[in-house]
């Protein structure tokens, strides 16, 4: 797909993993970017990939953009750049598959906006996140404000923003930003198989994330509308006569799903 950003599909599982692969950190690039939206682009259309794995390899997952770009930046380029970078991030969170980023080592700037758009997060016990960039007289530009002030909240996440700090794995984890801490030597292996679980789940995963998604920032009253919708899209499933049927005959969680 690119020379810095991989796909790898596994038919076996459903599960494809997305590997970025820039030495020496992953510094995220124009061209990652670019990267980035064309996989997401490829991979929601394949029905055969029912879960994804983000990784940056075992010693960093990325450690932010490429701050040699910068130099070269006016108002309306650096405008232009964050417009670019959401638009891929956003590609990501909207996959229909479920998505897990597996953050070994340290997930900063835009790394770590990379890892906020999937729906889960697992760390290794020595990983560090951040945003940087006030550092360098910067906010962060991939959306990073929004999302991290959705999962931890406005206070916490404002500390973050405005000094820069790292933040280590159980710090991460008590505020709600990743979901869980892992082994480094065993991370990747872990959230694959966390993935490959969620593969095996019935069409009906897609349309609970379309609904947290599009109902998250709605009014109540709204939001159960969107609900509504989606509930009704699982009867035209062929998972839910699987899942039915299985129950009626067997009791719960019995049902071998198709994700169709």
């Amino acid at each position: 797909m690119g020379e810095n950003v991989h796909l790898e599909r596994d038919p076996s599982t459903g599960v494809a993993v997305i590997r970025l692969e820039r030495p020496k950190v992953n510094a995220i690039s124009t061209d990652m970017v670019r990267d980035l939206a064309a996989i997401a682009a490829e991979i929601a259309g394949d029905t055969t990939v029912r879960a994804v794995v983000i990784t940056g390899g075992r010693r960093v997952f990325a450690a932010g953009a490429d701050i040699s770009e910068f130099p070269s930046f006016d108002v309306a380029s650096a405008q232009a750049f964050s417009e670019t970078f959401n638009e891929s991030l956003l590609a990501i969170e909207q996959l229909p598959q479920i998505t897990i980023s597996a953050v070994n080592g340290y997930a900063l700037g835009g790394g770590l906006e990379v890892a906020l758009t999937t729906d889960f997060r697992m760390i290794a016990e020595d990983g560090r996140i951040g945003l940087p960039e006030i550092q360098l007289g910067l906010i962060p530009g991939g959306g990073g404000t929004q999302r991290l002030t959705r999962l931890a909240g406005v206070t916490f996440a404002k500390e973050m923003v405005y000094t820069g700090r790292h933040v280590g794995a159980e710090e991460a984890l008590v505020n709600g930003i990743v979901s869980s801490v892992h082994d480094p030597d065993t991370l990747l292996d872990d959230a694959i198989a966390k993935a490959a679980e969620y593969a095996k789940g019935p069409a009906a995963l897609q349309m609970a994330k379309r609904a947290i998604l599009d109902g998250l920032h709605l009014p109540l009253a709204e939001a159960v509308r969107v609900e509504a919708e989606q509930f009704g899209r699982c009867f035209g499933t062929a998972d839910n006569t699987i899942g039915v049927q299985s129950f009626l005959e067997h009791g719960p969680g019995k049902a071998e799903f198709t994700g169709r």
